[in-house]
């Protein structure tokens, strides 16, 4: 019932932030779709530990303002996740950009800790609600060639995350850079509108200890007219 609720109230937020973003437009779009992968894969990692993800979005833009709700079933360590976010984007001529905020929502999250007295493993409900982990996206892109850059506000203050990106017909190139130098190479081929594979390559595992195996990323997505 908790993470209805939340999901109910994230539901409740976005439709706020879409109506204050839109106000001016006359005819705002709306559009939703559904999807899967055989991983939840994240900048870089495999946040599922090799579980499949599915997900669902819903998103409302007209004359560049947009907002919306993407939804998954979440990560191995934090679980079930929807995230709000809000943006503008538009084009001249060859140059593109884009200006986003998102806010990253975990209504099912579980923290381990030891009870002294018995010595067993407890997990306690510590859920993060929207507001909490936000995020400032800057993308500008030039012909095929973009630029991105993520910052962290709030408790993400001293996160940060860049890409690099070059796209090619059906095929895109993406280099990532995390604040902590963890990086990895990113080639993607989008089959058709709805299928698409992603090769995912460790390119400086900053001395983490992060598996080097290749990452093969199988996504399908469905929209909802």
């Amino acid at each position: 019932m908790k993470m209805k609720q939340s999901i109910l109230a994230g539901a409740v937020a976005v439709s706020a932030m879409a109506s204050a973003a839109l106000a001016p437009v006359a005819n705002a779009e709306v559009s939703a779709s559904v999807g899967a992968a055989n991983m939840y894969y994240w900048r870089g990692y495999d946040l599922g530990n090799g579980d499949p993800a599915i997900w669902g979005d819903i998103n409302v833009s007209g004359n560049g303002a947009y907002a919306g709700m993407w939804a998954s079933s979440g990560d191995a360590s934090a679980g079930t996740e929807y995230d709000l976010y809000v943006g503008y984007g538009s084009s001249v001529g060859d140059f593109s950009y884009d200006f986003s905020l998102w806010t990253y929502a975990y209504p099912s999250t579980k923290e381990t800790t030891a009870d002294l007295d018995t010595g067993s493993l407890v997990q306690e409900s510590t859920p993060t609600s929207p507001g909490d982990l936000v995020e400032f996206i800057t993308g500008l892109g030039y012909g095929p060639v973009s630029v991105t850059y993520y910052h962290g506000l709030e408790d993400l203050d001293e996160y940060w995350y860049a890409t690099v990106g070059l796209s090619a017909g059906d095929f895109a190139f993406t280099y990532g850079l995390h604040e902590d130098d963890y990086a990895h190479f990113d080639i993607g081929y989008a089959y058709n509108d709805n299928l698409s594979f992603t090769l995912g390559l460790v390119a400086d595992d900053a001395d983490f200890g992060v598996s080097d195996e290749a990452k093969f990323v199988v996504g399908f997505s469905i929209p909802i007219e």
